[in-house]
């Protein structure tokens, strides 16, 4: 068997289709996995045991640019005898298409007669994983055997990564005596972030519940002015447990500074997705037009996730995504720090 895995566009996403080969490895051992994905999203997968090639979109085998239709000739000509289309948009499609193999991907009125097979997403998740997880574990209905309902991701790091992170944090003067804490501080887009000014109320709990915490700041340089913007709301008290110009230079080394923290707080997204397949605990906040039940993967105490529609589930009723998105200012600005406080305070006891 030769199994091929399509997944581009966001890191999460990379990194929570990548249980897809566990589940495969454990049920085909001898099969050859290869997954597909774009070149800036390798760091989540890196390292990952049961992936033995990975193959960057619309590339050559020598990884040089070249179009759809040349690249949908390589994806052909390696003979796959399953490709599971995770992505499921009409670009993938096509490979789809073309490919000459068993295919299967989610039930899209414009793409279903590209697939072999094609499996109808969740509405409402049946375990802790959340629909994220279930809905691609439905596409290995393509296989005749029988899954497991819930794979967790995993990021491997490997012990040399971590020794480098470890010695960044020394230099950098953090104690590794004291509870590290990452803030995810933006969101991927401005709809999808928690007001600065909130986030910086909302943490003035942990300096009082945990007066010893160091916090880190995930950003990247050209974010800088809204890192400024956020400490300009800190208190002095905050302000002197933050380390704003701690940052790691890439997505892997970023990783395995994570690995070392107590927790990450903040906006939900693919640093999240990063610390659950580290077992690091989270509070993720959620944005107001982004679907809770889909991306909220192992919730429990010790990963945490809060939602507007948890506290206020009327401002949501007969309310369409595209609505919602709209008005999502006016959504944060009824997300108050007061709203969160007590399951904030919650969560620091639970990981105390």
């Amino acid at each position: 068997m030769k199994i091929l895995v399509i997944q581009q566009k966001m890191i999460g996403d990379v990194l929570t289709s990548s249980i897809l080969f566990k589940a495969i490895r454990e049920k085909y051992p001898e099969a050859e996995l290869h997954y597909l994905i774009k070149p800036h999203t390798l760091a989540v997968v890196k390292n990952n045991p049961f992936i033995d090639q990975f193959i960057f979109d619309q590339t050559d085998a020598s990884d040089k640019p070249v179009s759809l239709n040349a690249f949908a000739s390589r994806i052909r000509n390696e003979k796959y005898s399953h490709i599971l289309d995770v992505y499921s948009k009409l670009g993938t499609a096509y490979i789809c298409l073309r490919s000459n193999t068993k295919t299967i991907s989610y039930k899209k009125w414009y793409t279903s007669f590209a697939y072999s097979q094609t499996v109808t997403p969740l509405k409402e998740p049946k375990t802790q994983a959340g629909l994220a997880i279930e809905n691609r574990l439905q596409l290995l209905k393509l296989f005749p055997k029988t899954f497991k309902e819930s794979v967790k991701p995993k990021i491997y790091l490997s012990q040399e990564e971590l020794d480098e992170a470890k010695a960044f944090l020394t230099t950098s003067n953090l104690d590794f005596n004291k509870p590290i804490f990452m803030i995810g501080l933006l969101g991927s887009s401005d709809t999808k972030t928690y007001p600065l000014e909130y986030l910086a109320q909302l943490l003035e709990t942990v300096v009082k519940e945990t007066p010893e915490a160091q916090l880190l700041l995930n950003y990247i340089p050209d974010q800088k002015e809204a890192v400024n913007k956020f400490l300009e709301y800190c208190s002095t008290e905050l302000r002197a447990k933050i380390f704003p110009e701690v940052y790691a230079k890439d997505l892997r080394k970023f990783i395995a500074v994570l690995s070392f923290c107590k927790a990450l707080i903040g906006n939900e997204g693919g640093a999240v997705n990063m610390a659950k397949a580290l077992n690091v605990p989270t509070f993720a906040i959620f944005s107001p037009w982004i679907t809770k039940e889909v991306w909220a993967l192992f919730s429990g105490d010790q990963n945490l996730s809060v939602h507007l529609k948890d506290f206020k589930p009327k401002l949501f009723q007969s309310k369409k995504t595209k609505e919602i998105k709209t008005n999502v200012d006016a959504l944060y600005k009824v997300f108050t720090p007061q709203l969160l406080s007590p399951k904030f305070k919650h969560f620091l006891e639970t990981i105390s």
